[in-house]
C-alpha cells in the first residue's frame, strides 16, 4: 500500500527493440530511457518532465529503436547504469512510498524483469497504477487504446515525441488527471 498519496509518479520507459519484436541472439531488452512526471494529487499539476537514460548492458540499440524513440546507442551509452536509475527513484521521489502509474502493464513488468535479472532491488512499492486500463474503464470503452487515441478522445493535444520516456510520461500524467478529476466531480 502506498504510505504517501501526495504525488503519483508516472513512469513512462523505453528499452532497446527491434524489427518483428525479437532481440539478436544474446541479447535482451534493456530499459535505456526512464521518463518521469510526479503528477500532484491536491492540484493535478504536473511537477516536472524527466528523462533518465540508461545505458544498456545487455544488448545495444538497434536502427528501429532509434527510428522509434529517437535515442541513439551513442547517446545512451552516456546513460547511467540500470542500479543508479533505480537508486535516483528510491532517493529522489521517495519511489518505495508513493503510488506509481505507467500506460499499460509493459513498464512494471520490464522493471520486474530486470531488477530480477540484474539484482537490482525493485525500486518501486508494491502499489503500481495501469492508467491505460483505469482511462478504458472510465471511459467505458469496450478495448484499451493507446496514449495518442486517449489524448485525442480527451481533447488534448499530444505534447513533444511519442516514444520519447519523458515527453509520454508528461503526456500521460495529462491524461490520468482527467481521468482522476472525472472521478472527483462524479
Amino acid at each position: 500500500m502506498a504510505k504517501r498519496l501526495d504525488h503519483v509518479i508516472v513512469i513512462d520507459i523505453e528499452s532497446t527493440c527491434w524489427d518483428g519484436g525479437f532481440p539478436p541472439k544474446g541479447e535482451t531488452n534493456d530499459i535505456i530511457e526512464i521518463g518521469l512526471t510526479p503528477l500532484e494529487l491536491s492540484t493535478g499539476r504536473r511537477l516536472e518532465k524527466r528523462s533518465i537514460l540508461v545505458r544498456p548492458e545487455r544488448s545495444k540499440v538497434s536502427p528501429f529503436c532509434t527510428q522509434l524513440t529517437t535515442l541513439t546507442q551513442e547517446q545512451v551509452s552516456t546513460g547511467i547504469r540500470f542500479k543508479d536509475a533505480c537508486k535516483i527513484l528510491e532517493d529522489e521521489y521517495l519511489s518505495q512510498e508513493r503510488l506509481w502509474a505507467s500506460y499499460g502493464d509493459y513498464d512494471r513488468r520490464q522493471f520486474d524483469k530486470q531488477c530480477r535479472d540484474e539484482g537490482v532491488r525493485y525500486p518501486f512499492g508494491p502499489s503500481h497504477l495501469n492508467a491505460k486500463t483505469l482511462f478504458a474503464i472510465g471511459r467505458g470503452l469496450p478495448n484499451e487504446v493507446g496514449l495518442p487515441q486517449a489524448m485525442a478522445l480527451l481533447g488534448l493535444k499530444l505534447e513533444g515525441t511519442h516514444h520519447r520516456g519523458h515527453d509520454d510520461a508528461w503526456n500521460i500524467a495529462a491524461v490520468l488527471w482527467e481521468v482522476l478529476k472525472k472521478m472527483r466531480t462524479g
